[in-house]
């Protein structure tokens, strides 16, 4: 890691106050500023930092203890000093994952950070979804997207639908995580309900390499190699890939990833330049959800083949340059190559209906493969000025964000007939359905202005402008209704205060606004009397009214003595217009549209904190989380038992969202009985969700019950360079559920073969894995 002091001068005079850690993401991720002030006293640091001696010099110059720093815009720039930011963030350190072994991002998610939880609708761990305080990052096209989520400073909501595939994320090369919660509208587009903010490894902070190897249950067998280190003075170099296969825990779920990442960074005392690359080469296999009455083998599939191949690769060049101590400018640009081919197996909805002609349709099943290319490309500029104001101390950010994607959507549907296991097998070639090429263009500006008006009160204010365009266009000659154009604009705005009595205290109130732009696959399937099939086809794209987002959050944070510390939040988020996919024949329906259904809102409780007492660390959470629709619509839900003659259930304002529960307890204890040996166990408890398909929480199945699940880790150093690790995931092998939706079942014949002449409405289930053992090496060298 470099160090650099810089030294008071009568030009740029620094304040006690002023002092900053400046742990940059991206460009500049691992370098440390140490920050030098007058003979003024420093004020006890934080209990995450360590103070640093008093020297005495000829100057009388005192060096000043390090405070934790927030990025609160997609560039970090200097970033924000932790006790000025009005909010309840959370930052994971590349090494917290690595310490316990996570297979995944989402793993460690669901373990670890408070208000989180994931659901498992597709039937592979690497692709799941994660809510955070309500809000979902997905990598189902269609989901409702509540956040954004950056790598470097670039924006990874994938620009056709805006998901997230975590599994595109370098997980080795990941050197901080923070989750901003809120609507903070510097972060842009989709942050509805928080940001996710990912920076990445330098050779500088990381010298040195180490090659990985673990193997385990299920057929998962893995290796990785990282290896970083500096060439000369100014540059230094990272590199890591890794190769993943896993026959997964159910059967037709198995998995295969390749990652690689690399990054070469030219550093001076005044500025940084760094070029990263990566790729990732990924196949992933789903199970899908089954109904209840299959519980009888939890490892079977509904229906397959279902799978999806995710390859991208990216190239983002960063830098910043300080004109002064007190002004910086920092930028990014960006290109990224995305594609998607999604292979999935279907019951035919139509089976057993009249045709026009009279005949019956007695097609069993339908094979869709839908294909997405994306080019996406920008960049981002942001300035950083630390001056005076009114006399106090005050920071201004000010930057500019271009955005800009150019993808091609085709889909190609087969009939196809089940075999007596459910596998699909294709009647003649594919037909296509759709061929489509969408455009989006997307420009923000957006200021940060923190003014200290004492030692203990600081304003944070915060805008943006967003403006947002959408073109859609048919390829194909045949769906002239496909083609449209749709721009949104809108001024979201933050205001927040921070009071810091001590340094050991920190209280907060902050409200703010963000906003969500309809995707292109939204407003291409936003027609009740044209409903297409999720998240495929296209027909039509009536307006749709874009997602606003208002947060309110009040919090304290603090830490008692040098061992523990801990953080509480209350907050509320209401949207207006929120977007749904409504089905046309039942939840489980690929076929229906999007529409606005007025407001939503979650609002809920968070509780931290973490402690350590000798060999022994404890780190707890708690959150409640009160997700309901505030407005009355109409669904089309027919397998819900509530259901009227048409199939409809009303929605009305207090009923809960499903998916999200109502509280989530975390237990991470840590324990080590000598120096090369730690113990590691994480204790989760999620409450029951409603399942989708019952909006109106009135169905007959009720809820889906909670869980409590024991983890367990160790990790033990045999030598300097050699380490043994083993993780136990589920370790009391609990049977549990993470996502629901009502459906009908076709497969009601003898083994579940398929019977369209007698189906039943189920509760269809997202499983859970079984336990799992995994043990592993890691060998590392200088």
């Amino acid at each position: 890691m470099k160090s650099m002091t810089r030294k008071p001068s009568a030009a740029h005079p620094f304040k006690p106050r002023a002092a900053l850690r400046l742990c940059f993401g991206g460009a500049l991720a691992g370098m440390t500023v140490t920050v030098w002030a007058q003979t003024e006293p420093a004020a006890p640091a934080p209990a995450s930092a360590t103070a640093a001696p008093a020297t005495a010099t000829e100057q009388a110059v005192a060096e000043l203890p390090s405070i934790i720093v927030v990025g609160t815009t997609p560039l970090l720039g200097v970033g924000t000093p932790l006790e000025k930011v009005p909010a309840n963030v959370q930052t994971i350190r590349g090494r917290d994952i690595e310490a316990q072994h996570s297979q995944t991002i989402s793993d460690y998610f669901a373990n670890n950070v408070v208000s989180v939880d994931t659901n498992d609708a597709q039937g592979n761990g690497s692709q799941v979804d994660i809510n955070y305080r309500g809000f979902t990052a997905s990598p189902l096209l269609g989901t409702p997207q509540g956040l954004s989520v950056f790598l470097d400073g670039v924006r990874i909501n994938e620009p056709f639908g805006d998901v997230v595939n975590w599994d595109l994320i370098p997980q080795a090369a990941i050197n901080t995580i923070q989750i901003v919660p809120g609507s903070n509208p510097t972060f842009g587009l989709n942050t509805l309900g928080g940001a996710v903010v990912v920076s990445t490894k330098n050779g500088r902070a990381n010298p040195g390499g180490n090659a990985e190897v673990s193997f385990g249950s299920f057929g998962r067998k893995t290796a990785q190699i990282e290896q970083g280190g500096v060439i000369g003075s100014n540059l230094d170099y990272y590199f890591t890939a890794n190769v993943t296969n896993d026959n997964g825990w159910a059967d037709h779920n198995s998995s295969q990833l390749r990652q690689a990442f690399g990054k070469l960074r030219y550093t001076d005392a005044d500025t940084t330049i760094s070029l990263s690359m990566g790729g990732a080469d990924n196949k992933l296999n789903g199970s899908q959800t089954i109904p209840t009455s299959f519980l009888d083998n939890r490892r079977q599939a509904y229906t397959f083949p279902d799978t999806n191949e995710n390859q991208v690769g990216y190239l983002t060049l960063s830098a910043d340059h300080y004109f002064t101590p007190n002004i910086q400018l920092s930028g990014n640009l960006y290109y990224r190559h995305y594609r998607n081919v999604n292979t999935s197996s279907n019951v035919n909805d139509d089976f057993g209906e009249v045709e026009d002609d009279g005949d019956i349709d007695m097609i069993q099943a339908t094979n869709d493969q839908s294909v997405i290319v994306t080019d996406s490309y920008g960049g981002s500029l942001q300035l950083t000025l630390l001056n005076k104001l009114f006399g106090r101390d005050n920071q201004l950010v000010l930057g500019a964000a271009g955005d800009f994607a150019n993808s091609h959507f085709t889909q190609a549907s087969q009939n196809a007939f089940f075999t007596d296991s459910r596998a699909t097998v294709g009647i003649g070639g594919f037909n296509p359905t759709t061929d489509a090429k969408t455009r989006n263009e997307n420009w923000g500006i957006y200021f940060e202005n923190t003014l200290s008006f004492t030692e203990q009160w600081s304003m944070t204010l915060a805008g943006r402008y967003n403006w947002s365009k959408a073109v859609i266009g048919d390829e194909s000659g045949v769906q002239p209704l496909l083609d449209g154009n749709h721009t949104f604009s809108r001024f979201n705005p933050a205001i927040g205060f921070n009071w810091n009595p001590t340094s050991y205290f920190t209280a907060y109130a902050t409200y703010n606004e963000g906003m969500r732009s309809p995707t292109a696959i939204e407003l291409a399937c936003a027609d009740p009397a044209a409903p297409c099939s999720l998240p495929n086809d296209f027909i039509a794209d009536p307006n749709l009214q874009p997602v606003i987002s208002k947060t309110f959050e009040v919090g304290a944070r603090g830490h008692i003595g040098n061992a523990t510390t801990w953080s509480a939040a209350v907050y509320s988020t209401t949207l207006d217009n929120d977007i749904q996919f409504v089905s046309s024949e039942g939840a489980a329906s690929t076929l229906g549209f999007f529409q606005n259904v007025g407001k939503t809102r979650r609002q809920g409780l968070e509780l931290a904190g973490r402690t350590q007492y000798g060999p022994v660390g404890i780190a707890a959470s708690y959150s409640y989380v009160n997700a309901t629709y505030r407005s009355t619509w109409t669904e089309s839900s027919a397998s819900n038992s509530s259901a009227d003659g048409d199939g409809n259930i009303t929605v009305h304002s207090g009923d809960r969202i499903p998916g999200i529960p109502a509280n989530t307890f975390k237990l991470r204890l840590d324990y080590a009985p000598m120096p090369k040996w730690n113990i590691g166990t994480n204790i989760t408890y999620r409450s029951s969700i409603f399942a989708r398909g019952d909006e109106d929480n009135q169905d007959v199945n009720g809820t889906v019950a909670g869980y409590f699940l024991i983890d367990l880790d160790t990790t033990y150093n045999v030598t300097k360079q050699l380490q043994v690790f083993a993780t136990v995931k589920n370790l009391l092998d609990k049977r549990y559920s993470t996502f629901a939706i009502l459906g009908e079942n076709f497969f009601n014949g003898p083994n579940h073969t398929f019977n369209g002449a007698d189906t039943t409405n189920e509760q269809f289930l997202g499983l859970g894995a079984p336990r799992g053992v995994w043990v592993g090496l890691r060998y590392a060298w200088k």
